[in-house]
């Protein structure tokens, strides 16, 4: 039997559907994702964590789930709102229904909400709080439950999603088409590579060891000190969720590594290093959430189709004298992408390891790798 579920937002905004997944209620930043598949990466991207996911395209499901789309071993992202669910799988790699997983991991989702019309909201208002549930509670008593809830701005999730222990990773990209546990050839490891753990995706290191990197990943709040002590041939700042300027820490020690080392960040991880340069970053209206954000490189004057996933962006005129604007949003102007060239130093907001997303991107891994060539 079909269970009803309201998505209630903090504006009052509300919204039917029926529920899959787990029962229950949940309370998070709704979000909205233009990705037309992937979206198990999208679920199992630390970087939801606190957030319940609204994908823009209307059929999902299709593929079901399976243990190599993750991106971490849960979905981090709270809940789902779909337009069209579907029951039954159609590819050769699914294990099991999305439903089925949700329910598994204990997500709550709705299906048969009216995505345009609630992705044209989060567009013209901004993504705001909201609860899913399927309990008999009435919605405008869910509203006021959503508008006392906590926002983004202030909170230092990364801290928690990160690893509490350093650990070595030397797992290359698998070849899903040479079948099930198949890998590409071995990389020669030549690098020796420190990851800051802020709430990474699985596949950039994967795309690390591509390249020859033996990754050693550490906790966020892992010192400077630390990191030089292991003599590393360069540092990689990941991705994560929340504010970056609540990262405790992270600023400082990024700081002290610049110049040391050479340094790549991805997306928090590129936030990150703007505040370590003395740079600010601010709250978006709606972010970039999608694999379809264009990107003009403004070194080269080409330009990248990227997919993206954050909800707050830096401050160009704040790095005025500090660093080097390489790239730059062709929808709203914002800044994608930073260079500190003196100190062996670049960063891009957008996901180079898409994942799921096009590919336009995947050259700054090996750009990386040639960065620590050189030093």
């Amino acid at each position: 039997m079909t269970k009803r579920a309201v998505l209630a937002l903090a504006d009052g905004t509300t919204f039917e559907g029926r529920a899959f997944g787990a029962s229950g209620e949940t309370v998070g930043e709704v979000v909205f994702n233009t990705s037309m598949y992937g979206y198990q990466e999208i679920l199992t991207d630390p970087s939801y964590v606190g957030q319940i996911v609204t994908m823009a395209y209307p059929e999902m499901g299709n593929i079901g789930a399976n243990a190599g789309d993750e991106e971490a071993g849960l979905p981090h992202a709270v809940g789902m709102v779909v337009r069209s669910l579907t029951k039954t799988p159609s590819n050769w790699r699914a294990q099991e229904t999305l439903d089925a997983y949700l329910a598994r991991h204990g997500r709550v989702g709705i299906e048969g909400v009216d995505t345009r019309r609630l992705v044209r909201h989060l567009r013209t208002h901004g993504a705001q709080t909201g609860i899913i549930s399927t309990e008999n509670v009435s919605a405008a008593a869910l509203s006021e439950r959503a508008r006392s809830a906590a926002g983004m701005e202030g909170l230092d999730l990364a801290t928690g999603v990160s690893t509490k222990e350093p650990y070595v990773f030397t797992t290359p990209t698998p070849d899903v088409f040479l079948g099930t546990g198949d890998k590409q050839p071995e990389p020669e490891l030549k690098y020796d590579v420190i990851a800051y753990d802020y709430g990474l995706k699985r596949s950039m290191l994967q795309y690390l060891v591509d390249v020859g990197c033996r990754v050693t990943v550490v906790p966020s709040h892992f010192t400077a000190e630390q990191v030089l002590a292991k003599k590393p041939h360069g540092v990689f700042l990941a991705n994560g969720p929340g504010d970056p300027a609540a990262v405790k820490g992270a600023d400082r020690t990024v700081a002290a590594l610049l110049g040391k080392v050479p340094v790549f960040g991805i997306c928090l991880g590129h936030q990150i290093m703007a505040l370590a340069l003395g740079g600010r970053t601010y709250k978006m209206k709606f972010g970039h959430r999608g694999g379809n954000q264009p990107v003009k490189d403004l070194t080269t004057g080409k330009v990248e189709i990227t997919a993206q996933n954050h909800g707050f962006a830096v401050d160009d005129a704040s790095l005025k004298g500090k660093a080097v604007v390489t790239h730059i949003n062709l929808n709203d102007g914002t800044v994608e992408g930073l260079a500190v060239p003196d100190a062996r130093a670049f960063s891009v907001q957008y996901h180079p390891e898409a994942s799921p997303g096009p590919h336009d991107a995947r050259y700054l891994f090996s750009r990386f790798a040639t960065l620590m060539a050189g030093s």
